[in-house]
């Protein structure tokens, strides 16, 4: 079967930087799913996306897809003729060309027969349609007096078989074989004669690199060998990265400088003021600290650089002007002065104001603070500033930089390190993955002010609801578990929720939003243990036990989950599944307590003495949090358990015996639902 390279380019207007990727990502898969279902075999597929242009590139497509057979089956045997004709017709045979094969109910028409695979020429416009529809466009445009519908207005399609046209319009546009070359190098159409000339002469002609990933990793290493020039060091940012790949289809790194004098801002300021609106890369020294160079990539290659460079500098300056304004304006007021000033900003109108909720903060961060052994008057006094450099004009201009003014601000006015530090890791982690905070004070702030937000929102009963959670609630939630857990602190959780609730009065779910955020809390243990790949039912084995403590219930989850790994752990987790549902079975609790003289067995003997005798050193490990070695303790029982089993029966005739032998297996459950409920591991 003949094969040859398809090449498709839809050319348009320039393209949202920030989704080409996305876009070009979306097409290629869309088209891949389209050829296997049509089973089209293929060698790969190349994506390209530019400022200009999507497109792909499949190598080596196969030019008709295989043969397949069909089997039908029509109406029985004993139907009228005419409907015996009608399946034929269906079939494009003659009622002769049927055959009739008996089935478990009765004798049938059944047609077989082959068809034939249909060209990939024919094909492929269908599956470029669709795969355009389907493109993650969140809101489309018109043009001229089109009614098409696209991201970006339309300008050519270019589609290629081998070296034949694709017959077909996309867009209101036909297909044809040119493309165009960059906008201000080669602003003229290029004609393709097959698909392997298409990036060549684009770059070599049309100064066009259609290669999303070489011209980031272009773009990537001009900038090294630029900071390099100046001794500087880059500090990437990915996502920057692909924005500025984005924008550019012929990359070229210019370096500028700009004054000195606006280091002295705080320079996550000054990076962010590069960055988001210029799209500069910033550089750093060999300590991180910021340097006055930045770098640009222009889309052209200049005949006179400097220009360029000086451009740069000229638009980028009044920017860091405006950021040092702003901090200085900003440090002429003492932090502590815009606290009154947050009484008229609006936290949640069922929850008042954000004056209201620092104050709630501050109560539960001294509480927290003290149960932790840090400084109560640090934690209150960064709970009262946490939230003051939100009025400050920085902060206005760059919201991102929210606790870090705060921090620098705090400084300035002469607070202890702590509290200035405590101000900035409130907000931290700000994502998964994202460095804790280190500082007691800082601690007990974050902690406060995830779990006000947690428990006012149940309270007034807007708790996430599926993909909705625009409070970032389950953020808030794994940032506290994170906290507790990776800095080994046994809090009780449910307390922590009852001391934040204290802070509220007259919400309409405030009885019951400390338990629900309790259950809520726990159920993100699911997914913090899929990224550690422990299972589903290791977590529901310990949540059965709902630990109040999550650095408890971490360790229980870790321990159960290396023991069912063990070779004796299937044995035990039997025994356990089968003692469970015995026990629960039972109309009334079964009372403990085992009288010796009623042991007959010698099979009960044995596991009542092993029970005993292991009780108190598995109890010991219980205490100290050894969860891993009273599981370990625990595995000796597995012969005494199966031979308990094949040898004993429970519900013996005598009232008296059953009921001690169901005191011996409420023994053995209670051993195992000190540690977790294993038998969800069955």
């Amino acid at each position: 079967m003949s094969t040859g390279d398809f090449l498709f380019e839809l050319g348009t207007e320039e393209l949202p930087p920030t989704a080409l990727k996305t876009l070009s990502i979306a097409l290629g898969d869309s088209i891949e799913s389209q050829l296997k279902a049509a089973q089209l075999s293929y060698e790969a597929i190349e994506l390209y996306a530019a400022p200009r242009r999507l497109g792909f590139l499949v190598k080596s497509l196969s030019g008709q897809q295989p043969d397949r057979s069909i089997e039908r089956t029509g109406p029985s045997a004993k139907a009228p003729e005419k409907a015996a004709m009608g399946f034929a017709g269906s079939c494009g045979v003659s009622l002769a060309e049927l055959s009739i094969e008996s089935t478990e109910k009765g004798d049938y028409y059944v047609y077989r027969g082959t068809e034939k695979g249909r060209p990939a020429v024919e094909l492929l416009p269908h599956m470029l349609e669709q795969a355009i529809q389907q493109l993650p466009i969140p809101k489309r445009m018109r043009w001229a007096a089109s009614r098409t519908e696209f991201v970006r207005p339309v300008k050519w399609v270019l589609s290629l078989f081998g070296d034949e046209i694709v017959d077909c319009t996309l867009m209101g546009i036909k297909a044809g074989r040119k493309t165009r070359g960059h906008r201000f190098h080669y602003d003229h159409e290029i004609e393709i004669i097959n698909a392997a000339e298409y990036a060549p002469a684009l770059r070599n002609t049309g100064y066009v690199v259609t290669d999303f990933a070489e011209r980031r990793e272009m773009i990537r290493t001009q900038v090294l060998e630029q900071a390099t020039k100046v001794g500087g060091n880059v500090e990437f940012d990915e996502d920057l990265l692909d924005e500025v790949c984005a924008l550019n289809e012929w990359p070229v790194a210019l370096t500028g400088r700009f004054e000195e004098r606006f280091l002295e801002v705080p320079e996550q300021a000054l990076i962010l003021s590069m960055k988001e609106n210029q799209k500069y890369f910033h550089l750093v020294d060999d300590k991180g600290a910021l340097m006055p160079f930045f770098i640009t990539i222009a889309n052209i290659e200049s005949k006179d650089p400097q220009q360029v460079i000086a451009g740069n500098e000229k638009v980028i300056r009044p920017r860091l002007a405006d950021a040092a304004f702003f901090f200085e304006t900003d440090k002429k007021k003492p932090l502590i002065a815009r606290l009154e000033r947050l009484k008229s900003v609006v936290f949640q109108n069922q929850l008042g104001t954000v004056y209201d909720k620092a104050a709630r903060i501050e109560s539960t961060a001294t509480a927290i603070a003290s149960l932790i052994g840090g400084n109560v008057e640090y934690a209150a006094r960064a709970a009262q500033l946490a939230k003051c450099d939100l009025l400050s004009d920085t902060v206005y201009e760059f919201t991102e930089l929210q606790g870090l003014i705060g921090y620098h601000l705090a400084l300035h006015d002469g607070e202890t390190d702590e509290v200035a530090t405590a101000i900035q890791e409130q907000y931290l982690p700000k994502f998964a993955g994202d460095v804790l905070p280190q500082t007691k004070s800082g601690i007990a702030l974050a902690l406060a002010d995830r779990l006000d937000t947690l428990v006012g929102l149940f309270a007034i009963k807007q708790p996430p609801t599926g993909s909705k959670d625009p409070f970032a609630l389950r953020r808030a939630a794994l940032g506290v578990l994170r906290i507790l857990v990776e800095h080994e602190l046994p809090l009780d959780l449910a307390d922590l929720l009852r001391i934040a609730a204290s802070n509220y009065s007259d919400l309409p779910a405030l009885e019951s939003a400390a338990d629900e955020v309790f259950d809520f809390m726990l159920e993100r243990f699911r997914f913090w243990f899929e990224e550690e790949s422990i299972s589903a039912e290791v977590y529901l084995s310990v949540h059965a036990l709902k630990p109040r403590v999550p650095l408890d219930f971490v360790r229980r989850a870790r321990a159960v989950a290396s023991f069912a790994e063990h070779e004796a752990s299937s044995a035990l987790i039997a025994g356990n599944k089968r003692v469970s549902n015995i026990l629960s079975k039972l109309d009334e609790p079964v009372d403990t307590r085992v009288d010796v003289a009623l042991l007959q067995e010698a099979a009960e003997k044995a596991l009542y003495t092993a029970l005993t005798s292991l009780s108190n050193d598995v109890a010991d490990r219980v205490a100290n949090a050894d969860y891993q070695g009273a599981l370990g303790a625990l595995s000796g029982l597995r012969d005494p358990i199966d031979r308990f089993f094949e040898e004993v029966r429970v519900m013996a005739d005598d009232p008296a015996v059953k009921a001690n032998r169901l005191a011996i297996l409420a023994n053995l459950r209670q051993q195992f639902i000190g540690i977790a409920d294993i038998s969800h591991l069955a």
